[in-house]
C-alpha cells in the first residue's frame, strides 16, 4: 500500500558509470563527470575534490549548510569512511550520514528522495591516478 506519492520535484540520478552520474531535474539531464552535491529540494552543485585524501573539513561544513536530515557520503569507487573529526559540524548538528561507495550512494539518494526526505549526497567522482 503506497501512502503518499513520490516526489517529483527532487533532481533524480539518472544513471552512472565509473567516471560520470547521470542527473535529471526538472526536465533537464546532464551528464557530470566531476564530484558533485545533490540536495533533494533541487540544489545541485560542484563539490571541490578529486581524491578521497583530499577531504578537508570545510567539504563537510558545506554539507552541514544545507541543512539535510541525512548526508550520503559516496566514496569513490570503493567504500572509504572519512576521518571522524571531519565530520564534527555534522554530528553538532545531529545531521546523520551514512557513507558508502559512490554507485550505492546514487541509488540511496533516489530511494529517499523519492520518499520526500530533506537528503543530500556528497558524491566522489575520483580523477584518474
Amino acid at each position: 500500500m503506497k501512502l503518499q506519492p513520490d516526489r517529483s520535484d527532487a533532481p533524480t540520478i539518472l544513471g552512472y558509470g565509473p567516471d560520470w552520474i547521470g542527473v535529471g531535474h526538472r526536465g533537464v539531464a546532464e551528464k557530470v563527470h566531476h564530484s558533485l552535491v545533490l540536495d533533494s529540494r533541487g540544489r545541485q552543485f560542484d563539490w571541490h575534490c578529486k581524491q578521497h585524501t583530499q577531504l578537508q573539513q570545510a567539504h563537510f561544513d558545506q554539507l552541514a549548510e544545507l541543512g539535510p536530515e541525512l548526508v550520503i557520503f559516496g566514496s569513490g569507487s570503493r567504500l572509504r569512511f572519512a576521518p571522524p573529526v571531519l565530520l564534527r559540524t555534522l554530528m553538532a548538528r545531529r545531521i546523520g550520514i551514512e557513507t558508502m561507495d559512490t554507485v550505492a550512494a546514487c541509488r540511496t539518494y533516489n530511494i529517499l528522495a523519492g520518499e520526500g526526505r530533506h537528503v543530500v549526497a556528497a558524491l566522489l567522482i575520483e580523477a584518474p591516478v
